[in-house]
């Protein structure tokens, strides 16, 4: 039995997260009051029941402060009593948020007389801030695609298997921000850029000719066997701590070369390690990989 509760911020694709889950056979409820999910789950998960064996119920912030401050408890009680829950958010950042509405003309669950849209967004992110708090998997939706998102919950959420930990690696552009899902973020900008060699500014950190170029400079090699060191130390302590989800964050300038070339590399040294580790890159024109 396993129960995914799906929140975030609207606008962010909570829906879109829904109906991916509905498509890998998840029996899916939107909306649904936080008062009310003690009673949906003794009537779902724990009936046994097997069209309830995978559930997932979305909440948003159109419940009472009380309602979704007691989520984080409700969700600590079901893990102590063996039921396989875990919270999924999804976040954007603001400008991401007010361009979707404005291209969409959706009015904002929050927005009200005399509230605008940014005002309304500042509110959900508060209120909503109990259950970002304490979930396992953060999704950060600001540059992801509608497809891009609905992988992202095949591969990590659908398909992760209980007791594994699915690791993610992404690359990511200083100038475009930090993600806001990381765990760990490494800057790789002290690196050799590969942008400034003639010829390989219009190639990415998975062509043979960047590789070339980057495995010829000890530095790369040292910043890689740092990250991999750090990261095989405490890998391990945060999977007995029962942690479902770590996602790893390197970032160079551009986020087209360096970066790139990092995150294929972890990608594939610690998929030899553990069974559930994806690769992915934001920044447009770098194909995906998993």
């Amino acid at each position: 039995m396993r129960l995914v509760i799906v929140s975030g911020l609207s606008g962010s694709g909570k829906s879109v997260a829904l109906h991916m889950l509905e498509d890998l056979d998840y029996y899916c409820v939107d909306n649904i009051p936080a008062g009310l999910l003690p009673m949906f789950i003794s009537h779902t998960v724990r009936s046994r029941e097997s069209t309830y064996g995978y559930t997932a119920v979305g909440v948003d912030a159109r419940n009472r402060p009380a309602e979704i401050a007691s989520v984080p408890k409700l969700v600590a009680d079901l893990k102590r009593s063996g039921v396989a829950c875990e919270v999924l958010f999804l976040r954007a950042d603001q400008e991401a948020l007010l361009k979707r509405y404005s291209e969409t003309r959706r009015r904002h669950p929050l927005s009200r007389e005399g509230l605008g849209l940014a005002d309304a967004i500042l509110q959900e992110q508060a209120l909503l801030e109990p259950i970002a708090d304490a979930a396992d998997l953060i999704i950060d939706t600001t540059r992801t695609s509608v497809h891009e998102l609905r992988e992202l919950i095949r591969e990590r959420v659908g398909a992760r298997v209980e007791g594994r930990m699915s690791i993610l690696f992404e690359s990511f552009a200083f100038r475009h921000g930090v993600p806001g899902d990381a765990d760990f973020v490494f800057d790789v900008r002290s690196l050799p850029n590969p942008y400034w060699e003639p010829g390989l500014a219009r190639f990415t950190g998975r062509d043979p000719a960047v590789v070339e170029y980057l495995e010829r400079h000890p530095q790369v090699t040292k910043m890689f066997d740092d990250i991999v060191g750090f990261l095989e130390h405490w890998i391990p302590e945060l999977v007995r701590t029962n942690r479902s989800y770590l996602t790893i964050a390197i970032g160079c300038t551009g986020g087209q070369h360096r970066s790139v070339y990092l995150v294929e590399r972890l990608a594939r040294h610690f998929s030899a390690k553990f069974p559930q580790v994806h690769a992915r890159h934001q920044v447009v024109g770098v194909h995906r990989a998993s």
